[in-house]
């Protein structure tokens, strides 16, 4: 039996490491060439007399999608990361046709083929669109399934007329629809989740109304999943104590088999402290006091979760939303 050279085989060790993941020793590259579907389900409409809201369906692709782009015209408008799927395009020109496509990106830089052309016609403007809607009122819904919900509201009125509705999830719009729509599918949820919905309408100078009321939705858990872990029946109240501001909250407590050690606090969606107490942990409704530092009229928006007993964080509850008073 013939050996392999000493010199040959000492390159190919050392080689090894770097060799492996892109051909191997003696092995050959396997490139992902692969392009994504092209999106579906896209839609194009006017969110003011110079912007364009686009949405589209989640692509697929044989390693995951990367991104999407947006294109108008056949030009590229716009980009957006792989979990986001819609983005308004902006600086158009008023009372003018346009035409939109979307493509999706992988790892790789492999473009799907565009999706069909959506055609969208920007309102003139309005100058003299002076007063921003009202409310959307009576917001309600149900889930159609773990990762799906719709939901219904009563139209807002304007001065000169309502161009949209965005649904937003806390504080982050995540959809929208036309303003003669009042209704919306939402896709792409997770199962055994608490959401909480906002609605708010918007005319054609790119005012928004005040929101509507809060929504919350809970999606049903998959087959065998675990009991759910949020905090539910959150309830928050602002008052003075003294000289003080402060926001009283209130909740019931996720039977999770054991005992609740702390809760963590988020304030506008970051954490802002870790409720422990100082003796033995309540049971049933669990009551904090947060101190509230900055000026009367500041909007806050809150949310908690449980620490489990196995020391991981459970499900954030449903979020509310406070105004500082003074």
């Amino acid at each position: 039996m013939q050996r392999p050279h000493a010199r040959t085989a000492l390159a190919c060790s050392a080689a090894a490491l770097f060799l492996a993941a892109i051909t191997g020793c003696g092995g050959t590259a396997q490139a992902d060439t692969q392009k994504p579907t092209a999106p579906e389900g896209v839609t194009a409409q006017a969110g003011s007399a110079t912007s364009v809201h686009v949405m589209w369906e989640q692509a697929s692709d044989n390693k995951g999608i990367a991104g999407y782009e947006v294109y108008r015209e056949g030009r590229k408008a716009g980009s957006v990361p792989a979990a986001k799927r819609m983005t308004d395009i902006d600086g158009l020109t008023a009372s003018t046709a346009y035409t939109f496509t979307v493509r999706a990106r992988d790892a790789a830089g492999n473009l799907s083929a565009p999706s069909a052309a959506v055609p969208v016609t920007t309102p003139a403007p309005t100058p003299d669109d002076a007063e921003p809607p009202t409310a959307p009122e009576k917001l309600r819904g149900k889930p159609v399934n773990g990762r799906t919900v719709t939901l219904a509201w009563g139209g807002s009125t304007d001065d000169v007329g309502v161009t949209s509705y965005d649904i937003y999830q806390e504080d982050s719009r995540i959809h929208s629809v036309p303003g003669t729509q009042l209704t919306a599918r939402l896709t792409g949820l997770r199962p055994g989740t608490v959401y909480t919905f906002t609605v708010r309408a918007r005319d054609a100078a790119e005012r928004s109304s005040p929101d509507s009321g809060a929504l919350d939705l809970t999606t049903p858990s998959a087959p065998g999943a675990p009991a759910g872990t949020a905090p539910t029946g959150l309830r928050t109240e602002a008052a003075i104590v003294g000289e003080e501001s402060v926001i009283d909250l209130s909740w019931d407590q996720p039977d999770t088999g054991g005992t609740i050690p702390a809760y963590q606090l988020y304030l506008n969606g970051k954490p802002t402290t870790t409720i422990v107490w100082g003796g033995t942990p309540p049971t049933g409704r669990a009551t904090y006091r947060l101190t509230a530092t900055d000026p009367p009229g500041t909007r806050y928006s809150l949310k908690i979760r449980a620490k489990l007993p196995d020391g991981t964080w459970g499900d954030f509850s449903a979020q509310r939303t406070v105004v500082v008073t003074g």
